[in-house]
């Protein structure tokens, strides 16, 4: 038997291990008045180590309500002259996951969530800090599912397990909020020591839901693992004070340090709690494993930011998928793909390509934008009128259901009814020919500004500030010379002032133009809402946390939720 160890006066939990199971793994079947206090561990004489069905305990196999994934296709222009050859012509790819079914029986057909919460505990999360976080935790508590299991380590110089991994019954939620309010400061930050715990939680599994997940919340900067501190710098009262870092991770900035092995398959959703954090540790954590990173310099907001992360990992509806591209013409290549943050690759000769996207919420959309080498029209394709130029098709997991899924493009995108995308070839291409694409264009630009805003941190993190404001107030300077009223462009615009306010001089960019810069990397790499909420004044036009381009249903749904119960009735609600 293992060694008990108090958290707080009334509950307690062990660090060592229940009779007949290895330290780590889901606890066995407890009963009223087993050892130890058995709503730490488990519901009350529920087994967790049985199989685990859909989110809502009825049968999964229902799957999705609302059909499959679709694939749409757009080409930069309608139509070539057949006597023209293109070299970098664009093709906007587009995958959009199904939708869930209606809300009522979205519970039974999603897929159940392991969800492990890793919160830092450490002396500055003292007060009013720790408090917040209790309450977002409670209504990320109340938002799971009977077949969602919930696990919570909280760590300051060590890190501790004070729930195992616990289905959410309401024994088990009456379980974890116990142990959510047992929580206590004290002493350093051990961010390394805390994802190692997740890990163990995560390996430890004998039976796997469908979805896993990290959520890591930090208020400062790793003390104890010899890396952070961001470029070394900080803002502290009346001046910025150097912090010597002296191993050889933290003068290379080795974040990958931070993360065990065994996560790095598993997304860990990153939050920078305040203006301490450090936000380069914390998005690095999130790139590495595939999460995103979230900045709440408004504490108030935390709640709001655990909801729309929360939002998304209930609605997970494909996993494991992948984009292939193939050209059919016998001249067309692809030159390039942009894919953010998503793997692609081009063969050797530029006839096929491949995008691995992982897994999607419901309704979220991902855009590739592909870049052809066209040739001119042969005699043949100029009878014919039209170039082929690709198959597109995509392989899935259905989340629900563990259904492998094959489609292709679906018609009304530019292809015809097989599924292939193609182009006219007239003999001049003039008028409505030569039209460019709105959604090729709308994609292109996001990306362009999502490039300049890593420049921009590059810039920054070198000192030149004034550098930094110049790319961005140039990108958003091109965007409305040709947004035309677009709301997206002009959404764009906003976050790009907004941004080079907050890179212009060292203080602004320690104190909170880094950690913005980071987050609005990491949703625009992944194309997957993380939230921003500041605590000052933000540019007319720029909502910040209020809503993000990457939004799902899900995801506003459930803001709408937190907003409410959280006392904001009179805030207007995501649309």
């Amino acid at each position: 038997m293992g060694k008990r160890r108090g958290i707080d006066p009334g509950i307690e939990a062990w660090d060592g291990e229940f009779p007949g199971n290895a330290q780590g793994r889901d606890c066995p079947p407890l009963t009223r008045g087993g050892a130890g206090d058995p709503g730490i561990g488990c519901s009350r004489g529920e087994p967790l180590e049985e199989k685990l069905g859909g989110g809502g305990g009825s049968d999964a196999a229902a799957g999705h309500g609302s059909g499959v994934l679709v694939l749409k296709t757009h080409c930069e222009y309608p139509a070539l002259a057949s006597g023209a050859a293109r070299d970098g012509f664009a093709v906007l790819v587009e995958a959009r996951a199904p939708s869930l079914p209606a809300e009522a029986a979205a519970a039974a057909a999603r897929a159940p969530l392991d969800l492990v919460t890793v919160l830092d505990v450490s002396s500055s999360m003292s007060g009013a800090k720790l408090a917040l976080v209790k309450r977002a935790m409670a209504f990320v508590v109340d938002s799971l599912g009977p077949g969602d299991r919930l696990s919570v380590v909280a760590f300051s110089t060590t890190a501790r397990r004070v729930l195992r991994l616990t289905r959410m019954s309401e024994d088990g939620k009456a379980a974890a909020n116990r142990a959510v309010e047992s929580l206590v400061d004290e002493n350093t930050t051990n961010i390394r020591g805390g994802l190692d715990e997740a890990a163990k939680v995560l390996d430890g599994r004998r039976h796997r839901n469908a979805v896993a997940s990290v959520i890591l919340l930090s208020d400062g900067q790793d003390n104890c693992s010899g890396v952070g501190g961001g470029s070394g710098f900080r803002w502290n009262g009346g001046g910025l004070h150097h912090h010597r870092r002296t191993t050889a991770a933290a003068r290379a900035n080795d974040y990958s340090v931070l993360v065990p092995p065994s996560l790095t398959g598993v997304p860990v959703h990153a939050f920078g709690f305040g203006a301490d954090h450090d936000a380069a540790a914390m998005h690095a954590v999130s790139e590495l494993t595939g999460g995103t990173f979230s900045f709440v310099e408004d504490h108030a907001a935390v709640q709001d930011s655990f909801a729309r992360c929360v939002g998304g990992l209930l609605s997970v509806a494909a996993q494991g998928a992948r984009v292939a591209v193939e050209c059919l013409d016998p001249g067309v290549r692809v030159r390039a793909v942009k894919s953010g943050r998503y793997a692609s690759r081009v063969d050797a000769e530029g006839r096929a390509a491949s995008v691995d996207v992982g897994e999607l919420y419901a309704d979220e959309e991902r855009r590739f934008l592909l870049f052809l080498d066209v040739p001119k029209a042969t005699d043949a394709a100029a009878a014919a009128t039209t170039t082929r130029l690709l198959s597109v098709r995509c392989t899935y997991r259905d989340a629900a259901t563990g259904q492998q899924v094959d489609v292709t493009t679906a018609a009304g995108g530019e292809g015809d009814d097989d599924g292939v995308v193609l182009i006219r070839r007239p003999v001049t291409a003039t008028g409505p020919d030569a039209a460019p694409s709105m959604e090729v264009e709308r994609e292109r630009t996001r990306v362009e500004a999502a490039e300049d805003i890593a420049a921009a941190r590059a810039a920054a993190e070198r000192g030149e500030y004034a550098e930094a404001a110049r790319i961005l107030d140039a990108r958003r300077e091109a965007l409305l010379r040709h947004s035309s009223g677009d709301a997206a462009c002009e959404a764009l615009a906003a976050e790009l002032h907004e941004l080079s306010r907050r890179v212009a001089d060292r203080r602004e960019y320690e104190e909170s133009g880094r950690a913005f810069l980071l987050s609005g990397m990491s949703s625009h790499q992944q194309q997957r809402a993380s939230s921003v909420h500041l605590s000052r004044h933000m540019t007319a036009g720029y909502r910040g946390g209020g809503c993000s381009p990457f939004d799902t249903p899900s995801m506003k749904s459930m803001v709408n939720k937190s907003k409410a119960l959280r006392g904001a009735e009179q805030q207007e609600p995501l649309t």
